[in-house]
């Protein structure tokens, strides 16, 4: 794996401002991070031209747009070689609904994360999904009740303090 040019702490500094700030100005960026604008301004472009920063983008208030429903659901596929994986990751990215897919060890063999209008809505893409052939031999939902945590950022001094020092 090519993790790109080596990163000291001060890049890691301006990573975890950007993911919670992106729109950040870069003489906010260079004092909360403690250099000077240009080689602030210089080192966040070599982060993206190198792929560590993939994007820009707003977190929009859905609650505010309408009601919503998120349903985590485990998916077992019918069988087990690598093509199967790959039908069903590349049918599932076809999904606008689908939000989030994981591939993940222990019982079942992934872990979605659709959003919906309702339930009927959801009932409606997994009967879609089932009718499409993705390979699943079963599922089982989760209705979300209440989301009390979800955080828009990764941990990355935290992941990475050793790092950072």
């Amino acid at each position: 794996m090519n993790l790109g040019p080596k990163l000291d702490r001060l890049d890691f500094r301006i990573l975890a401002q950007l993911q919670r700030n992106g729109r950040i100005t870069n003489v906010e960026l260079s004092d909360a991070v403690g250099l000077s604008p240009s080689p602030c301004l210089a080192r966040v472009k070599r982060l993206e031209k190198a792929g560590y920063i993939t994007g820009y983008g707003a977190h929009i208030a859905l609650a505010k747009l309408g009601s919503t429903l998120t349903v985590f659901t485990q998916v077992t596929l019918k069988d087990h070689r690598s093509s199967d994986f790959s039908k069903f990751e590349q049918k599932a990215r076809t999904v606008d609904e689908i939000v989030e897919c994981h591939l993940v060890s222990g019982g079942y063999d992934y872990l979605l994360k659709f959003m919906a209008r309702d339930v009927a809505h959801y009932q409606q893409i997994i009967e879609e999904i089932l009718e499409r052939d993705f390979g699943i031999e079963k599922y089982f939902s989760f209705i979300v009740i209440k989301s009390p945590i979800i955080k828009r950022y990764d941990p990355i001094e935290t992941l990475f303090e050793e790092r950072l020092s």
